[in-house]
């Protein structure tokens, strides 16, 4: 027996449609909120080790490399708490380089013929390049509002020196959002948002979001 079409009949089927849709809501924007929680959680416990900013070249494994525990700058905070989800950004970006190497040596060449993982993930400006490449880019603006938790940031403290910190949820004195960070002292949870010019603004959620 053939179903006859009617308007109550169509209209039901849209009223399904929409319920499921209500219903089975967006898993994947729930995926990318936890993380980006996770991702604040493990960078506000950073705050909790010491670390001596040291910048020196150090061979380490791969992957899943690390310079010693109580050493380290600034990308190595953001390396750590990504770490603590289980993202290694030592692995991810050292195979986006593999890929395209040519992507990361035009702008800041760093007189390398290829790849080193033992370095190239501890760079600020390769992690902009990457952010930018596999993660999204969001607008740099004088706005507070406009940087959230879970966000990345990257300035530059002048003369050309880059930065790099994660956005977290506590708010400093000025009512914006704090910033983890390493910029000489050790993971540090401060109200420096706009103490810099930022030059970087950036979600990341791994290789499978």
């Amino acid at each position: 027996m053939r179903l006859v079409e009617t308007p109550q009949r169509a209209f039901l089927f849209v009223v399904l449609a929409l319920t499921c849709a209500a219903q089975s809501g967006n898993p994947r924007g729930a995926a990318k909120d936890d993380l980006r929680k996770r991702l604040v959680a493990a960078a506000v416990e950073r705050t909790h080790h010491t670390v001596r900013y040291d910048p020196a070249y150090v061979q380490i494994a791969y992957p899943g490399g690390d310079v010693p525990a109580n050493t380290g700058v600034c990308t190595d905070e953001v390396i750590r708490s990504y770490r603590a989800l289980g993202i290694d950004l030592q692995k991810e970006v050292h195979e986006d380089m593999l890929r395209n190497f040519s992507a990361y040596t035009r702008k800041r060449n760093w007189l390398l013929a290829k790849p080193d993982t033992n370095i190239d993930h501890r760079r600020v400006p390769n992690l902009m390049i990457f952010f930018r490449r596999k993660g999204e880019t969001l607008p740099i603006s004088n706005r507070a509002d406009d940087y959230q938790p879970g966000e990345l940031v990257t300035w530059d403290l002048g003369g050309g020196v880059p930065h790099i910190g994660i956005v977290v949820d506590r708010k400093g004195p000025s009512g914006r959002f704090e910033v983890v960070h390493n910029i000489g002292q050790g993971p540090q949870m401060e109200d420096v948002l706009f103490n810099w010019q930022i030059t970087g603004h950036y979600r990341y959620y791994g290789p499978s979001l």
